[in-house]
């Protein structure tokens, strides 16, 4: 069986509060794109992952994929299998890949077993993985709260139908434990879903990132990447979750890709 992961991105990101469990309370739209990951699963003596592509700094054993197997084998009767992925989606990227694999997992799984899981139940596994895993279980463009599993999905928060979108990646790994530590929780002048109803040339002084202003100073590299895509005549740039790819909003394909030359960069749709 094989299946495609797609990845997110953030129409803003507001980083509200610190929780008395540690984790943040957040604001945000999460919007899926058309780049992927590739998974395949197939019947194995004993369960098995690997993985080509861009290489996974964590062991096997500590891979989502993997986690997200062994939570289903701890509630149903599922034989051994081989779990291939063909990383595509770059890491630390703010883009969502490892939670995208890991809800396709469970997913792929559920259909491939005819477990006859529904979608909140997915969703509740999907939880006990990552906050981000929840939001790939439905995949469809949302409003995200809590600590990223309060999901309210509507196509209405999908403003950017008809224009181009462009992402770009320095080569900058950024951990989301890093950007979690430097960032000031508050709260917005404005909610999100509110400000996207708005021209979307109003975006860059209102749909704010949290956490650019807690990592340009430490990563200066981030700011330039923004700025060259306001160069390159974007009509709003922002970094999708917490770094280090960046998306920018175009009317058309004409642009000066030589300012890009240095970094990954590919074009995408919202799905």
């Amino acid at each position: 069986m094989q299946v495609k992961a797609n990845a997110k991105i953030n129409l803003g990101l507001n980083i509200l509060k610190k929780r008395a469990d540690g984790f943040h309370d957040i604001e945000s739209i999460f919007l899926p794109i058309s780049w992927y990951d590739y998974i395949e699963i197939t019947p194995a003596e004993k369960v098995n992952f690997s993985s080509e592509g861009i290489k996974i700094p964590s062991s096997a054993d500590g891979n989502l994929c993997l986690q997200a197997y062994q939570l289903l084998k701890s509630e149903f009767d599922l034989p051994p299998l081989h779990i291939h992925l063909n990383k595509q989606i770059p890491i630390g990227a703010g883009l969502g890949g490892g939670s995208a694999d890991a809800a396709f997992v469970l997913k792929a799984i559920n259909e491939k077993f005819n477990l006859q899981l529904s979608t909140p139940q997915l969703e509740r596994y999907a939880a006990e993985l990552g906050s981000d895993c929840v939001f790939f279980i439905k995949n469809k463009s949302a409003v995200v709260k809590g600590r990223g599993e309060v999901i309210e999905p509507n196509e209405k928060y999908n403003p950017l139908d008809g224009y181009h979108v462009l992402m770009v990646k320095p080569d900058l790994f950024v951990s989301t434990k890093v950007a979690y530590q430097n960032v000031h929780p508050q709260l917005p002048k404005k909610p999100i879903a509110e400000i996207i109803q708005q021209p979307i040339n109003s975006w860059k002084y209102e749909l704010v990132n949290d956490f650019e202003s807690a990592l340009f100073p430490i990563f200066p590299e981030l700011a330039e990447v923004k700025k060259r895509l306001y160069d390159a005549g974007a009509i709003y740039a922002s970094m999708s979750g917490s770094g280090s790819c960046f998306f920018g909003v175009f009317e058309s394909k004409e642009v000066e890709m030589e300012l890009f030359k240095k970094y990954l960069w590919k074009w995408v749709e919202v799905l």
